[in-house]
């Protein structure tokens, strides 16, 4: 009898334990599925900075746009975007930060077969605010798309090209005040999908982020030094881009590229305007010089003519000469006639 029991407590004991395991596991599966609020604050993150995109390194390298990332001891701090190598298969679905209950939420990032809800903040780059468009995995091997990433075909042959819409909304969260913009039922059905946390490369990347003063809002202002890198940790050197004034990602680079010309056609245009003005006053300079010299010489013929006519005493020398011609030939007549 005394064993029966013990042998029941046993048993219900053993229950208790497996069900615990049971709700861990499920837990754990539920974080998995969806990764959850991290870090609540009371502050607003600033506006994305502005910043181009360092040219991808190699085939399969993702892009995983830089975000604000929160410190106790100095706030926010930036975290660049960098390049980094994927799971095969996987793509990245940003992190953001969610207002709701009086907090700003940070629900992190993860990958996984599809990209989900990243609270419709437009990171740039293939990510819009809905989804992705920078690039897809066919097989193996992925595909980018040239119209949003900066790739160069003669290290990156798998490319293609398909326009985007750009959004040049630089809110850095989701909810009133911000971006309001709700899962889609596609969003929420890839929320359930396995996931798998960022990569140790980006935690690394992240921390070393956090001890750059640079990197701090309260230090830059919104305008980091290091707004992104080609490759993760790497905050120095040629292939690091600073903020700048209004984000110009490898999809605005054409339009971009575009103003260019257009400025460099209107900078040629006034070129030809002022050579046009230019040839002209020298033609009406030359045509007044013609003209000068015209009259300069109507003038010397004019003087030169005038020269040629005898002054008034020269008229009067020339009467008086006459007459006394004239006295003096009578004076010979009178003498030859005696």
């Amino acid at each position: 009898m005394h064993m029966s029991r013990s042998v029941r407590r046993l048993g219900v004991g053993f229950l208790g334990i497996l069900m615990l395991t049971v709700s861990v596991l499920s837990l754990s599966t539920a974080a998995s599925a969806q990764i959850g609020i991290g870090i609540s604050v009371r502050i607003a993150p600033p506006a994305l900075p502005v910043y181009a995109q360092p040219i991808c390194p190699g085939p399969g390298y993702l892009w995983t746009p830089g975000y604000w990332a929160w410190n106790e001891d100095g706030g926010y701090y930036w975290v660049p975007g960098t390049w980094v190598i994927a799971p095969v298969g996987m793509l990245w679905t940003p992190g953001y930060w969610g207002f709701a209950g009086g907090f700003y939420g940070w629900h992190a990032g993860y990958w996984g077969p599809h990209v989900g809800f990243y609270g419709g903040i437009n990171y740039g780059f293939g990510y819009g605010g809905v989804g992705f468009f920078g690039g897809e995995w066919r097989g193996g091997a992925f595909f980018y798309n040239r119209s949003v990433m900066n790739v160069n075909v003669t290290n990156i042959r798998n490319v293609y090209s398909r326009t985007v819409v750009v959004n040049n909304t630089h809110v850095a969260f989701n909810g009133p005040g911000g971006v309001v913009a709700r899962p889609t039922a596609e969003e929420e059905r890839y929320a359930h999908e396995p996931h798998t946390e960022a990569l140790s490369t980006q935690r690394e990347h992240e921390h070393s982020a956090s001890q750059n003063r640079q990197l701090f809002a309260s230090e830059n202002h919104g305008r980091p030094a290091v707004a992104a890198t080609a490759r993760p940790g790497e905050f120095s050197g040629r292939n690091v881009t600073r903020a700048s004034g209004g984000e110009r990602g490898v999809n605005e680079r054409e339009s971009g590229r575009n103003a260019g010309n257009e400025r460099a056609a209107a900078r040629s245009e006034n070129r030809e305007a002022r050579n046009g003005e230019a040839r002209g006053e020298a033609r009406n300079n030359q045509r007044r010089n013609e003209a000068k010299n015209s009259e300069a010489g109507n003038r010397e013929r004019a003087s030169s003519r005038e020269n040629t006519k005898p002054s008034r005493q020269e008229k009067q020398a020339q009467k008086k000469a006459q007459k006394q011609a004239k006295a003096e030939q009578k004076r010979n007549e009178r003498e030859q006639r005696r």
